[in-house]
């Protein structure tokens, strides 16, 4: 049975209620100043970046976001019998909600459902985490050592965990059909999967409203929106 991979993007989360970050109506292009506070340099060094950085994540959508679709539809061609893996650039933990096996999907980026400490690297739960914030603490620090506590995602200035990288190149290489949904692939070294997938004989399907770097490669593409695309999409590949 052929290997299917998909990387996701946050294009697949719009329709939870999640707004992607260089879109149109995305996160950094409505407020550029957003983007320092998930900057790891002025988060450390900063209070008052770390207290607004806090509040975006209570006060933000992806609390109460719940799978849709596109989610729904990967976990069905998973629990279907076929082989998968997903690869997501997201942090929002809404494959594993809709059902796709937690060992089934690597998270990139991290997860946001998690908090973990910079200097012991502890980690605890992202509800806990707002249960201090709620109880009045704006900046909550580490329960075991006092150092500062930060969302178990990758920050712009940390680098990808490299074993989490080694394992998605590995899978990128394996594939027989290598779907890219809801990325605009420019954010490396996520992007390279794509091109790793192509020159490793994978059948490459960019599902993505704008263009991408690495449509020139690909063997199909797909513009219509993700929510009924992708399920048709793995309709025909089972």
């Amino acid at each position: 049975m052929s290997m299917v991979a998909i990387l996701s993007g946050a294009g697949i989360s719009t329709d939870s209620g999640i707004p992607d970050y260089r879109g149109p109506n995305g996160m950094w292009t409505r407020d550029p100043g957003a983007e320092r506070l998930v900057t790891y340099g002025p988060y450390m060094s900063d209070p008052e970046v770390r207290r607004r950085s806090w509040r975006m994540r209570r006060d933000g959508p992806g609390l109460d976001a719940r799978p849709n679709a596109a989610h729904r539809a990967i976990a069905a061609f998973e629990s279907s019998g076929h082989a998968l893996r997903v690869i997501t650039q997201n942090v929002d933990g809404l494959h594993q909600a809709a059902g796709v096996s937690e060992r089934k999907v690597l998270e990139l980026h991290g997860s946001a459902r998690a908090v973990v400490c910079t200097a012991c690297h502890a980690r605890s739960s992202m509800a806990e985490a707002f249960a201090r914030i709620d109880a009045g603490e704006d900046d909550p620090d580490c329960r075991a050592c006092g150092g500062i506590l930060k969302a178990a995602t990758v920050m712009f200035g940390e680098r990808l965990d490299p074993v989490v990288l080694g394992d998605a190149m590995s899978i990128a290489k394996a594939a027989e059909v290598f779907v890219v949904v809801g990325t605009s692939l420019q954010v490396q070294p996520a992007a390279s999967l794509a091109g790793m997938a192509a020159e490793h004989g994978a059948r490459l399907i960019i599902v993505n409203a704008e263009p991408t770097p690495y449509d020139p490669v690909a063997d199909e593409i797909v513009r219509e929106p993700i929510g009924t695309a992708l399920p048709a999409l793995l309709d025909r590949l089972r």
